[in-house]
């Protein structure tokens, strides 16, 4: 019998999704609240719920981006949504797109308050209309942008800097992403009027001489470095400012999930060496599992 592979993966992302997601219940007993942090006005939970499986960036292989992309309907990703509400998850990071505007609505019609932040690129005026339908809380600029203007000058820095004074004068909290902890201390002294960092635990946006330095040649197209050190370093940065900062890519975009206990470590160790005040950023693609609940009881465990 021939299979075809688009039929097989739907079939697999709607069995998946009927062991991970319809556990969502209105009548579940209550869990216990998220430790919480300020971000401007808002309270959020320390544990954000990433959109990169939802958007189909896996940082993996491009069969896992369709797998990722197949899976999340509108339907599934307002469930996902409402799931981690469920298990106490205030807030929720993602890119814009129609996708992400159509869950949200429809998230909030079935009783959803989460919060979003929104990961943008300097844009036109259209783009950031569409977004401020959606009452973000905080528009923050994309990371590989921000290390690229730092690495090649594309664009200038100075570009992304006007940019936080738009986010500003539209009444949001505006924050800066990046990869590279060598930048932070930059834009410290560059005085950039940014409310808070995202910041990457790996560095994935390494040039092709930093590549070069560190394994004596270049990687394979598209693939992306993620080096044991990497957390650490970028951890000493955020402990330096005195900002809030939203860590991202603790689970090195699944690379350390081989077990539950690499995954707990993970988890210890972001909390354990970011600020009080700051929160993590987890993408979840609930396919195998109930990863909301799980990764929700290690931040009550660890944050």
């Amino acid at each position: 019998m021939v299979i075809r592979r688009r039929s097989f993966l739907k079939g697999v992302a709607g069995g998946a999704a009927a062991g991970a997601l319809e556990t969502t219940g209105r009548g579940a007993s209550p869990v216990t609240p998220l430790p919480s942090v300020k971000l401007g006005k808002a309270t959020i939970s320390r544990l954000i719920l990433g959109g990169n499986p939802i958007g189909g960036f896996s940082h993996a292989t491009s069969k896992l981006d369709e797998l990722m992309r197949q899976y999340f309907t509108v339907e599934r990703t307002a469930d996902l949504l409402l799931r981690a509400e469920e298990q106490g998850i205030t807030a929720f990071q993602s890119h814009y797109s129609p996708l992400v505007r159509d869950a949200l609505n429809l998230a909030r019609e079935r009783g959803s308050n989460i919060q979003w932040i929104c990961l943008s690129l300097v844009d036109d005026k259209d783009f950031i209309k569409d977004v401020l339908a959606l009452k973000p809380i905080a528009i923050a600029h994309h990371g590989t942008y921000t290390d690229f203007a730092f690495h090649y000058g594309q664009p200038a820095p100075q570009v992304i800097k006007d940019y936080m004074k738009r986010i500003h004068d539209l009444g949001v909290l505006a924050g800066v992403s990046m990869h590279c902890p060598r930048y932070l201390p930059r834009i410290e002294d560059l005085g950039w009027e940014n409310d808070f960092y995202m910041t990457s635990l790996y560095y994935i946006t390494r040039t092709q001489a930093e590549l070069k330095q560190i394994y004596g040649d270049t990687l394979v197209q598209r693939d992306e470095p993620f080096a044991l050190g990497d957390p650490a370093r970028m951890c000493e940065q955020i402990r330096a400012t005195k900002k809030p900062c939203l860590a991202f890519k603790l689970l090195a975009a699944g690379r350390v999930c081989w077990s539950r206990q690499s995954i707990d470590a993970a988890f210890q160790f972001a909390y354990k060496n970011i600020k009080p005040g700051d929160a993590a950023i987890v993408g979840m693609f609930p396919v195998l599992g109930d990863e909301i609940r799980e990764n929700a009881n290690l931040a009550r465990k660890y944050a």
